[in-house]
């Protein structure tokens, strides 16, 4: 009999809800709600740390990368080999990675120009190698992955409220590409084991000479909980830095 627990760890990821049919539980699943949060919440500590502080940037700056980021970057990457089992089309693929790019460098450039121009260019370059592992996949590392998804959106949040960069934010964006390390990390072994492994056998004999047997949940439970708890307490600490300036 399967248990719940093989269930979920059969899934491809543990946020996945993907039924297959390309409804609205695939295209969250294509979200990655979690990782998007994330990654907005390296914007917002950004933009806090600035010395000038508008929350109507902040929101426009977040939206920008909701698109750009949780929309493009992700329809990207499930259309670069499924990744999640979803059942949407390719073309609406497609159109969801065109529009969530295109739409905030239209933007950025409406409001930033030439200011902003660099950031445009590197995100949706970033955006492309990575998640379809161009250049054979040269940028589809662990180094990559922290600098664009980690201390991108700090330097962008931060540089974005009112187009200068300081001290603060290149310390924080060190800190968010070391957070991201172990992201990348944590959730590669977990994508192995639920994506590509195909059985996992095993034991652990400890010291009094007890047994734990190792299967694909136990080995999944460390880091997945690792994962969710630094989410909660990333976003958490985004939340209260907003908060901070905000009052």
């Amino acid at each position: 009999m399967t248990t719940t627990s093989q269930q979920q760890s059969a899934r491809p990821a543990f946020y996945a809800m993907s039924t297959g049919t390309g409804g609205l539980r695939d295209w969250v699943s294509v979200l990655h709600p979690p990782y998007t949060a994330w990654h907005l919440s390296y914007v917002a500590i950004g933009a806090a740390l600035a010395p000038r502080f508008a929350l109507w940037r902040l929101g426009g700056t977040l939206i920008a990368f909701l698109l750009a980021v949780g929309v493009g970057a992700h329809a990207l990457d499930e259309l670069h080999g499924r990744p999640l089992g979803t059942g949407i089309s390719a073309r609406a693929l497609v159109v969801a990675a065109a529009l969530g790019i295109a739409v905030p460098v239209a933007v950025g450039w409406w409001y930033g120009g030439l200011r902003l121009l660099p950031f445009m260019i590197a995100g949706a370059l970033l955006a492309v190698s990575y998640d379809l592992e161009l250049w054979h996949g040269r940028l589809h590392s662990t180094g990559a992955f922290a600098l664009s998804w980690g201390a991108f959106p700090v330097l962008v949040g931060y540089y974005a409220q009112d187009f200068r960069l300081g001290p603060a934010a290149v310390v924080a964006a060190f800190g968010a590409a070391a957070l991201s390390v172990a992201q990348r990390e944590l959730s590669l072994f977990a994508r192995t084991l639920r994506r590509r492994a195909t059985s996992v056998e095993g034991r652990v004999v400890l010291s009094g000479g007890d047994e734990v047997t190792l299967d694909r949940a136990m080995l999944l439970r460390a880091p997945e909980a690792a994962l969710r708890a630094m989410t909660l307490g990333i976003v958490a600490i985004a939340v209260a830095a907003v908060v901070a300036r905000s009052v």
